[in-house]
């Protein structure tokens, strides 16, 4: 019993870190620049896709995790460059991308999917078994992504601390206080876009990584994981001051992904994730305006 609940936990653990780095980035777009950025639909599976077709031809898995990320925030930069340059709307923006990512994940990948199980990862790889102590080879893969989660929040944490980082919060709050600071509010949103979907491509190749193959449908649904995930955390720490809300998205995430494991246990197949995902989603806004709705009320 304990071994099967240890199982579960570590299970949720896992999926909620890879998630909780993807909802970093969709917490950039959602909460600091008010921007719904569909296009990280389609740079998940783009950090998949390179990441797979890298790990082939041999490349360290390590160094997957910094081309990944890169080129995320290229990917993030286009649906930017899109919006400010070609007052393109902010949702029609990361829908174009979105789509055009679609076919360049399969010209990058060549197919629909693509398998490197036998490839080494940053997860199994012959240092790894060397070093690891036999007791703690069933919790390395937690371990691993609970690092990697760490610096990924510690480094954004530092970036908003920034004087980039507060003109992003800037361009989100009130974007004429940027414009009258002599700033470029358009050049903001694009940096913004940019390290958003270098967060969501790198939670892509970890996935990928993972698992053990890319799939072009691994992208669908990432926003609406992303934004229940921002959602559950930042509601939950609404009053908690000391939490920081990098923090309360990261155990969103992880939150999120103990729901639908509790749904999966009660009898719902694994073929029935997206309609659980979109249930939990509309509990979570029809929740959240109640409250909202309350407080009015009350003042």
């Amino acid at each position: 019993m304990l071994s099967s609940l240890l199982t579960i936990l570590l299970g949720v653990l896992v999926e909620g870190f890879v998630y909780a780095i993807m909802a970093l980035g969709v917490y950039i777009t959602y909460k600091i620049l008010d921007f719904p950025d569909l296009s990280v639909d389609g740079t998940f599976p783009l950090g998949g896709a390179v990441t797979a077709v890298l790990i082939i031809a041999g490349v360290n898995p390590l160094l997957t995790l910094l081309i990944s990320f890169i080129i995320g925030g290229i990917a993030g930069i286009i649906t930017g460059i899109i919006h400010v340059k070609f007052k393109v709307r902010d949702l029609l923006s990361g829908i174009i991308v979105m789509t055009a990512l679609y076919s360049i994940n399969l010209r990058i990948a060549g197919k629909a999917n693509l398998p490197i199980f036998t490839k080494e990862t940053i997860f199994e790889n012959a240092y790894l078994e060397k070093i690891i102590p036999e007791g703690l080879k069933p919790f390395l893969t937690t371990i691993i992504l609970f690092i990697i989660v760490l610096l990924m929040k510690l480094i954004l944490d530092l970036y908003l601390k920034t004087k980039s980082g507060y003109l992003l919060r800037a361009v989100g709050d009130n974007d004429t206080l940027v414009t009258s600071l002599a700033k470029d509010k358009g050049a903001v949103k694009i940096i913004g876009l940019a390290i958003a979907n270098a967060f969501v491509a790198l939670a892509g190749c970890i996935y990928t990584q993972k698992s053990g193959f890319f799939e072009i449908s691994m992208g669908t649904g990432t926003i609406v994981i992303g934004l229940a995930s921002v959602i559950i955390g930042t509601n939950l720490f609404k009053q908690m001051s000391a939490v920081k809300a990098t923090t309360a998205v990261v155990i969103g995430s992880v939150l999120y992904k103990a729901c639908v494991s509790i749904a999966i246990s009660f009898g719902l197949a694994a073929s029935d994730l997206k309609l659980i995902t979109s249930v939990l989603f509309l509990a979570i806004l029809i929740i959240g305006s109640e409250r909202k709705r309350r407080v009015k009320t009350n003042a």
